[in-house]
């Protein structure tokens, strides 16, 4: 540490040797040297977390106790810091000081232009040293290292589930209490989280900031691109652990797992038929609904089933009112041909799964079912 120096009205000044800068005490150059060497003699003892400054770990214990000093007139929320408050109230007057010298955009604190800027320029400055990926800020970094790490020091007092984040916690805590303190102006609609509100928003404006750079088709959320672009590059990052089959989304593998557990969560509010998946949920509910989405372009014959169009399109040519004869499906029994997979042979091995719920009559098609059914319903 280099010898104090004074200043021409006899201050004392302790400069830093790294960086230069000068103190007006060793007390404070030795808490600015750990910003060089990173050292962080204090921690947390409820998660771990390690402070450069005494003052850094008094702010951060108090995300565990809740205890808020700087309270928004405003809207009364509150903030462990007063930074905090000042950027929080540039959201109600609109301040946005903050210009990018590239683009344009404006933002209320300075801190997020400094991160905006990374965007133009690509820097990742923080990397994760345990699988080396790279973030453009530190936060995220922290978050992205609680995945390897799985600490979770956050937890909900009322059910006991743990969070890695406070900000995760306090999300959490309004399916509790019910709080939605973030209000559409445009519908009135409330929400539990301010990024919540924010991509509603974009329903009402129509506003869609995420381009795909392949095909050109923009999205209201980030994840909504990055999932269309395993489109284009054909990846498929969620794999079934039972029988290695891969999906570009974690909702399809979700989906597909029910077929292994035999899970039927999903109930029809009209007749309490359960089903596996959305898909099927959302075909069934079509025989309700009569609805026929899929149209054929030749004849205008609609169907409620894209396959059941599919099988259709093959009685058409490029000429409206002939037929092509195509019969791709061969019964291995009596070798007779049909347009669509054979239901057909059901017929030889006398196979009947479509049971009457009026008289217990089987049948072999739906179709035949459907049609017996409608017998039933004259009588009555």
């Amino acid at each position: 540490m280099a010898a104090p120096i004074r200043s021409g009205t006899s201050k004392k000044l302790c400069p830093c040797d790294v960086c230069k800068k000068t103190f007006s005490s060793n007390a404070k150059l030795r808490v600015h040297l750990r910003t060089h060497t990173g050292e962080k003699p204090y921690e947390c003892t409820l998660c771990g977390k390690m402070c450069s400054q005494a003052e850094d770990l008094r702010r951060h214990i108090r995300i565990h106790t809740g205890e808020t000093h700087f309270e928004c007139t405003v809207c009364n929320k509150k903030f462990l810091r007063e930074s905090g408050l000042v950027h929080h109230v540039r959201t109600h007057t609109g301040e946005r000081r903050y210009e990018c010298t590239i683009c344009g955009k404006k933002f209320s604190g300075s801190s997020g232009l400094v991160f905006h800027l990374r965007t133009h320029t690509g820097v990742k400055p923080f990397q994760c040293t345990v699988c080396n990926k790279l973030f453009r800020q530190k936060a995220h970094l922290n978050s992205h290292t609680k995945f390897h790490t799985g600490a979770k020091p956050f937890k909900c007092m009322v059910c006991d589930k743990q969070f890695s984040h406070g900000s995760s916690l306090k999300s959490h805590v309004r399916t509790h209490t019910g709080e939605r303190p973030y209000k559409c102006t445009a519908c009135e609609k409330n929400f539990t989280q301010a990024c919540h509100l924010l991509v509603h928003v974009r329903t009402h404006t129509g506003f869609k900031p995420f381009k795909c750079t392949v095909c050109a088709k923009s999205f209201t959320q980030g994840g909504e691109l990055r999932c269309h672009l395993r489109i284009h590059t054909g990846e498929k990052p969620y794999e079934c652990t039972v029988c290695n089959k891969k999906f570009g989304q974690g909702s399809e593998l979700k989906s597909h797992f029910r077929v292994h557990t035999g899970e039927k969560s999903l109930r029809c509010t009209i007749c309490n038929k359960l089903f596996s998946a959305l898909h099927s949920l959302k075909v069934h509910l079509r025989i309700h609904t009569g609805e026929k989405p899929f149209e054929c372009a030749v004849c205008n014959a609609k169907f409620s089933v894209s396959s059941h169009l599919k099988s259709h399109l093959r009685i058409h040519t490029g000429h409206l009112g002939t037929h092509t004869g195509e019969s791709p499906f061969k019964c291995t029994v009596c070798k007779k041909k049909f347009s669509r997979s054979c239901t057909h042979l059901k017929t030889h091995t006398e196979e009947r799964p479509y049971v009457c719920t009026v008289c217990n009559n089987k049948f072999s098609q739906r179709g035949n079912l459907l049609t017996h059914l409608q017998d039933h319903l004259r009588e009555d």
